[in-house]
């Protein structure tokens, strides 16, 4: 199938790039400037890997999210939030609807460019926080958007039931480099080690049991998921 992929530079699409490269004819790895203070060090990461496979690379720029949304991944937003990825305060870094506007782009591109298919990377771990990640969310989008295509554009989601450590295992099966993958919402020189992408990516790692080649400012103990917290009651 010809495909294209939705890829940040991050663990989650860069392991789904890699596997689409060996399933499917990929025509483009699609990113997305929408504003957010880690892209300048995510966004290469994504370029990268499809300089290394000889596809292009197209940024879509969405100024109109950076300007008008209110999430504190943005870059005029709050402080990143330390902690699990699942906690509540995580919440902050959801930018409205995202992912459903990142898959209506990549619809149009994707029949403009001939594909009959987009890849996109959501998994289990982000059902917590992100509701459009969940398949709920994207099995009603994949619908709309076979229906809304001439083509009939399939949403190939194959990461939807998988956990990050389970990708972590896919990645490293094909020996993907995960130094070139980048995951802190912070967006510093090096991971930070203690916000929520920076512990589900850690948490990841460990589960797989695969070494993490990651460099994190913080590796202290890693904080429980709320469900597993003793209660106070």
């Amino acid at each position: 199938m010809k495909v294209v992929v939705l890829l940040s530079g991050g663990l989650d699409s860069v392991t789904a790039f890699q596997e689409a490269l060996r399933q499917h004819e990929v025509l483009a790895g699609l990113s997305f400037d929408y504003g957010a203070k880690h892209h300048a060090r995510e966004l290469p990461m994504a370029a990268w890997h499809c300089a290394q496979a000889g596809i292009p690379h197209r940024i879509a720029p969405l100024a109109f999210i950076a300007e008008e949304f209110q999430s504190d991944l943005l870059s005029k937003g709050g402080e990143i939030p330390d902690g699990h990825y699942e906690e509540e305060t995580m919440r902050s870094t959801v930018v409205p609807f995202r992912n459903g506007i990142m898959l209506a782009i990549a619809a149009g591109f994707a029949e403009s460019h001939g594909a009959e298919g987009v890849v996109i990377a959501a998994h289990s771990g982000d059902h917590a926080i992100y509701p459009d990640c969940r398949e709920d969310f994207l099995r009603p989008m994949a619908e709309a958007i076979r229906e809304g295509t001439y083509a009939r554009i399939e949403l190939l989601r194959p990461f939807v039931s998988t956990d990050k450590a389970g990708i972590v295992r896919r990645g490293a099966a094909i020996g993907i480099d995960f130094a070139r993958t980048w995951s802190c919402y912070k967006g510093g020189e090096i991971h930070c080690g203690s916000c929520g992408t920076c512990v589900e990516r850690r948490e990841a790692f460990l589960l797989a049991g695969v070494p993490d080649p990651t460099i994190y400012s913080e590796t202290g103990d890693l904080p429980a998921k709320p469900s597993d917290r003793p209660s106070d009651k």
